[in-house]
């Protein structure tokens, strides 16, 4: 009888440990399946510290809404198409061989990371230097450049964003893209590196200007970041 309870005793646990290895090694590959390839960019400033250009309001559902809904959707659609080991810049660039879900997510992930950096409370003056020679070569001035690029942000029918860009010819240019789309993308009409880009998306403005789309185009040069835009075309 005492061998007897010994065998029972030992076969369950063992049976205890088989069940609970089984269940740790489930969880253990389903965390290794689902760990993000991308995360969420720190914002580098408080909601309200673009006020009263951007309200605080906006930048918090902006940021921590929009902009993680793509990072999530993004990472979802990686694992869904087995994809791994690609840089953002990669998935964009070859983004007509990939589903829809990681372009519109991937361009969204890029586009808004990229924003953020371009925006800084109180702004940074005026463009100078390499970047702005550049603009008075490309455009004759500085003001003719804020005119072409307001016209290309207010004439963007629905969704989109405004670029300056670096084009192949090593020139400066303005345009558009649609929805999440960017110049970075081999499906993009507008190709080149991005030096500036401008969110219209309603999302981006509607708590604060409603449909007054062309004044918070106005108010956002009041918070441009000129050093980053300098940076991005010095790259």
């Amino acid at each position: 009888m005492s061998n007897r309870r010994t065998f029972l005793k030992n076969s369950a646990m063992a049976a205890g440990s088989l069940a609970l290895f089984s269940i740790q090694s489930k969880a253990g590959l389903s965390g290794l399946a689902e760990s993000p390839a991308f995360s969420l960019p720190p914002l580098g400033f408080e909601y309200g510290a673009l006020e009263p250009h951007i309200d605080a309001l906006t930048m918090e559902i902006h940021y921590s809404k929009h902009h993680k809904a793509y990072v999530d959707n993004l990472n979802k659609a990686l694992v869904a198409e087995k994809i791994e080991n690609k840089t953002l810049e990669e998935l964009l660039k070859n983004c007509s061989h990939y589903p829809a879900a990681i372009r519109n997510n991937g361009g969204g992930h890029f586009n808004h990371s990229f924003f953020w950096k371009l925006i800084t409370p109180g702004g940074s003056g005026e463009p100078s230097g390499k970047l702005k020679d550049a603009i008075i070569s490309a455009f004759g001035s500085f003001e003719n450049l804020k005119t072409k690029f307001n016209d290309a942000a207010k004439s963007r029918f629905g969704s989109g964003w405004a670029w300056l860009i670096v084009n192949k010819d090593g020139k400066l240019e303005v345009g558009s893209s649609a929805n999440q789309d960017n110049p970075l993308m081999d499906i993009s009409e507008l190709k080149g590196k991005p030096v500036l880009g401008l969110d219209v998306w309603e999302h981006a403005y509607y708590l604060h200007y409603q449909n007054r789309r062309p004044d918070y185009i106005n108010a956002w040069w009041n918070v441009v970041n000129w050093n980053e835009a300098a940076r991005n075309f010095s790259v």
